[in-house]
């Protein structure tokens, strides 16, 4: 008796497939990408009595068809061999549209058990299932579920267990589309089934019969079938003449008749349908004029939830590297490999930890974000900014993303897998570097108190963020009427009801991105804060253009007031500590570079700052302080500010800091930009376009601004 299984979970976005999944599998789960698309793939295990099953969670989909990459991969998946059984996950609310993807999946042959869930939801709305009828209908057992409870979905467990000991007997569906077209579906599956195709003589040549009548591109693009190609044309003009329509709608058509009939037939209704409580939640939240605002002050709320909370946990975190730096220090020995143990100290655990330093913001981001899913209202805002975003060549659900951008651009780029356009998805991904994120306030905060008076700080900070919004929409624009030119797609938003969200499913969903981030920031973090430690520290200077030692000997023995030895000691230190760098890699590459830098207000300094910055923003900060002999590279530190004042006009610090909003994110951003759209090709135009824009945007102001003696003064 066989006790190893593979199940698939199929069925519409937000019908609860995700809790059942959790519940099932629990913590045993693995998270990945099917190859070459940009889809999310998640398996996990459990066990029932003696039989091991793995439970592989497909994309939410509305059809078998290939309009978007999660119905091809789920085409795809479905068609191999190995599916022993495929749990259909219903919405039991809305029986009838659900029900459309069960009629493909009934067509598979594959043993299949109908799971309608939130059956809770359905009794209140006084819906009553001949589940007898329905089960005859579809020829599959039908168990009834609420997935986000453990207790729900111990019936679907014993189903399970019965379903899975009698593969060998499932039912037949009694699928009949009428005379004409079952006709047409039989003569091209004749010619299938001749055919004798290997790789799919487990699925029947009725399943892609039906697929070939509506051009279906999955199927079209599969070679094998090409000797039907003839039949196929041969009965699509058959009933385009006998019905004067396509056959691809004619098959919708009918599939929706036979829903229609068999819903009639096996579903009730015990009480007088009346007007939802979501419905009338949603006369507020999606009307015309309070629609906006709300949404407006409820992301407000996602961003104060996550920095408040987020805080203290960051500050311990940060407390911890600090002490593990401390305590590597204490106990390795300067003697001993000096080079290896400051690479440790300063490059691994302070480049690795500034970057986990951020993970408690991203795990209560994504628990908000989870809340706005599971409850149903991200629909919402993507209805609500609709009509907005449709006038920057985007969509509503471009939106989200965007938003997110501000506080972080490596979730945000995650967050746009809530766009079905890969046309729209990509846009969003291109544009979204330019949506300045939290990390680049370092920079405003230390630049913009140095060269703008007091009254005009917060102008100087809305203008530098509004700069950004500004060439992110007007780029999408531009972007879409040309390189990504096309019909305007039309897109069917779903409103499902509000829910409760899952305690449980919203900490799997804030764990997977957490780890998420780890697995893919950390790891190109550690690699880069390792390369720019070596760039910053290599080669050494061993003879400078005078004996620090020396002065510094003598100042230390000099009668003056200890404050004032104090300063130019410190003075003597960082000046030497400058001239170090700029005999390093990162400061040759600056002094390398400061000739092509310099038409736009950049030296040689702030040059190896950006450079290093693609580390990580903050590391902006560090580095330019550093460079500019300020050993306190706090942005607080008003001793670096003074000296920037002094080596830089405010048009050139304007400039500077344009140049870093609009150039090339961090390497973090990069990674996941080519995660998720599977190409390094995209990831090299997208940073030589943002180089490109930061580059010439900076020089038109700077060369403007000279050219009008606009802030052209030291000051």
């Amino acid at each position: 008796m066989r006790k190893n299984f593979r199940i698939a979970l199929a069925g519409n976005p937000n019908c609860g497939k995700t809790c059942i999944f959790n519940s099932l599998t629990g913590a045993r789960q693995h998270v990945g990408n099917y190859a070459g698309v940009t889809v999310e793939s998640k398996s996990g295990f459990f066990t029932l009595g003696e039989l091991e099953i793995e439970l592989v969670d497909l994309p939410g989909v509305y059809s078998l068809s290939s309009s978007s990459p999660e119905e091809a991969v789920v085409f795809d998946e479905l068609t191999r061999p190995g599916i022993d059984l495929i749990v259909n996950v219903i919405d039991s609310t809305i029986p009838q549209r659900s029900l459309y993807l069960t009629t493909q999946l009934a067509e598979l042959h594959i043993p299949m058990l109908l799971t309608f869930n939130m059956s809770d939801d359905a009794r209140k709305k006084g819906l009553e299932f001949n589940i007898p009828k329905l089960e005859k209908y579809f020829g599959s057992p039908i168990v009834r579920t609420v997935g986000n409870t453990v207790s729900g979905v111990t019936a679907l467990k014993n189903k399970l267990a019965s379903a899975l000991k009698n593969l060998d007997d499932h039912g037949v569906p009694m699928l009949s589309y009428g005379a004409d077209f079952d006709e047409a579906i039989e003569a091209v599956a004749e010619k299938i089934e001749a055919l004798d195709i290997d790789r799919y003589k487990h699925i029947p040549g009725r399943f892609f019969a039906i697929k070939l009548l509506e051009k279906d591109t999955c199927v079209m693009n599969i070679s094998d079938f090409k000797p039907a190609w003839d039949e196929v044309d041969k009965q699509i003009l058959h009933l385009r003449e006998s019905h004067a329509i396509e056959a691809d709608t004619f098959m919708a058509d009918r599939r929706y008749a036979m829903l229609a009939g068999a819903c009639r037939d096996t579903i009730s209704t015990s009480i007088e349908k009346r007007r939802e409580i979501s419905d009338r939640i949603d006369l507020v939240m999606t009307n015309k004029f309070l629609g906006f605002p709300l949404f407006l002050a409820i992301m407000y709320a996602v961003f104060y939830f996550t920095f408040t909370c987020a805080e203290p946990f960051m500050g311990y975190i940060d407390s911890f590297f600090q002490f593990l730096g401390a305590a590597v220090g204490r106990t390795w020995n300067p003697e001993t490999l000096p080079y290896l143990r400051s690479m440790v100290i300063d490059g691994i655990i302070a480049g690795v930890g500034g970057v986990i330093v951020f993970l408690p913001n991203i795990l209560f981001l994504f628990f908000a974000i989870a809340i706005l899913e599971e409850s149903g209202y991200m629909s919402r805002a993507a209805f609500v900014m609709d009509g907005i975003m449709r006038r920057f060549g985007l969509q509503g659900k471009s939106f989200v993303p965007l938003v997110l951008g501000f506080g972080c651009t490596v979730p945000a780029v995650m967050a746009t897998r809530t766009i079905e356009s890969n046309r729209d998805r990509t846009i969003t991904i291109m544009v979204l570097p330019w949506m300045s994120c939290g990390a680049r306030l370092p920079i405003y905060a230390l630049i913009i108190p140095a060269f703008f008076a007091e009254k005009y700080q917060p102008l100087t900070m809305w203008i530098i963020y509004l700069t950004g919004v500004v060439m992110a929409l007007a780029a999408a624009r531009i972007m879409k009427s040309t390189i990504f030119k096309g019909d305007g797609e039309v897109y069917l938003m779903e409103l499902p009801p509000y829910r409760m969200p899952a305690l449980k499913s919203l900490c799997f969903h804030m764990w997977d991105r957490g780890k998420m981030y780890l697995q893919k920031a950390g790891t190109i973090i550690l690699l880069t804060s390792v390369i720019l430690y070596i760039c910053n520290s290599y080669p050494v200077k061993k003879e400078f253009s005078k004996d620090y030692q020396s002065e510094t000997s003598a100042l230390a023995n000099a009668d003056i007031p200890e404050e004032e030895k104090t300063e130019k000691i410190t003075a003597l230190e960082n000046e030497m500590l400058a001239e170090k760098l700029e005999y390093t890699i990162s400061g040759r590459i600056g002094k390398f570079l400061e000739p092509v830098f310099i038409p736009i207000g950049m030296d040689w300094k702030s040059t190896t700052a950006a450079i290093a910055a693609l580390t990580a923003k903050e590391v902006f900060v560090a580095q330019i302080g550093i460079l500019n002999s300020e050993g306190n590279a706090d942005e607080e530190s008003a001793g670096l500010r003074e000296k920037l004042r002094k080596n830089y006009t405010p048009l050139q610090a304007f400039c500077i800091m344009l140049f870093c909003l609009l150039s090339i994110p961090c390497l973090a951003t990069l990674a996941v930009i080519k995660r998720e759209l599977n190409s390094w090709k995209m990831v090299f135009i997208e940073a030589g376009a943002l180089f490109a824009v930061a580059y010439t945007v900076s020089f038109i102001v700077y060369q403007l601004g000279s050219w009008l003696g606009i802030g052209t003064k030291l000051l």
